[in-house]
């Protein structure tokens, strides 16, 4: 079963995944990850035995995270998280 992930980050040759709505830790080898992938990238990944056995990039989940992020803060710059 397919589920969404997004690379939290980067440890050597690791890769550290935040998986399905419960952002649960995954560690795999960077090395099994599309070749482009980068920190903050969205992606559709499945696990069998606790093993990663596919990844592709989730173009449109990184667009609207970019997008969501991007909104975020513009709203911070105009202030609009301060109270009256």
């Amino acid at each position: 079963m397919s589920e969404s992930a997004v690379i939290d980050r980067f440890e050597g040759d690791q890769a550290v995944l935040l998986v399905g709505e419960s952002e649960r830790q995954a560690v795999v080898a960077r090395s099994e990850l599309p070749k482009s992938s980068r920190e903050g990238h969205w992606l559709q990944v499945e696990f069998a035995g606790g093993k990663l056995v596919s990844a592709a990039i989730d173009e449109a989940g990184t667009a609207r995270a970019k997008e969501r992020i991007a909104e975020k803060l513009e709203r911070l710059r105009r202030g609009e998280h301060r109270k009256p």
